[in-house]
């Protein structure tokens, strides 16, 4: 007994529930577009390396303060960072000079004059600065500045009043803005003719 092929409605019903099945596979439709997120890294490339994906450059979490130099006025600049920096941090910071778009706005430094070098230590609520010996070849002199800035800068902390100068471990006199030496330790009273109004 020969079979018979199946008619057009057999080979019609086939294929509608083929394409039910096929239907079902699918991804929904959604009314609005939703974010997806990436899978994470790190991801392989075409040549086998393994690569990690950029990090995202946010804006810092805190606010350090440094002191530079604008028509020989002391002006406090604003510089959002990722965490409070140490005492000793924000002093480098500061001997790094203003950034190019600090300079651009007409911000300078007396430092490379006065202090080359120098390192910080927190002691209560006191910043300790042990000022290193100046090299022959440095740029600007004005030392009242120099030490304004830093002094200007060390006070903006919530965690420092006052700060002393060193040099070898003994106490440095240092100018103030009325020109007489000090040795005792120093707050941005001592400049405060010297700083530009906020």
């Amino acid at each position: 007994m020969s079979r018979r092929p199946p008619g057009p409605w057999c080979r019609l019903g086939a294929a509608l529930v083929a394409l039910g099945l096929l239907a079902g596979c699918g991804v929904p439709d959604e009314d609005t577009p939703r974010a997806v997120a990436p899978p994470p890294g790190p991801f392989p490339t075409s040549g086998g390396v393994v690569t990690t994906p950029p990090p995202t450059l946010t804006a810092g979490r805190a606010t350090e303060v440094l002191c530079f130099v604008r028509d020989d006025r002391l002006v406090r600049v604003q510089r959002r960072v990722d965490g409070t920096p140490t005492v000793d941090a924000q002093l480098q910071h500061l001997l790094a000079g203003p950034t190019a778009a600090e300079r651009d706005s007409g911000l300078s430094t007396a430092l490379p004059g006065a202090v080359a070098t120098a390192a910080a230590r927190h002691v209560g609520t006191e910043a300790e600065v042990d000022v290193g010996e100046t090299g022959d070849e440095t740029g600007r002199s004005d030392e009242v500045l120099a030490f304004g800035q830093i002094v200007c800068t060390l006070t903006a902390r919530s965690d420092v009043d006052t700060v002393e100068f060193l040099r070898g471990g003994t106490s440095l006199g240092v100018p103030r803005a009325d020109g007489s030496l000090s040795r005792r330790p120093l707050t941005v009273a001592d400049y405060a003719d010297l700083v530009a109004p906020r």
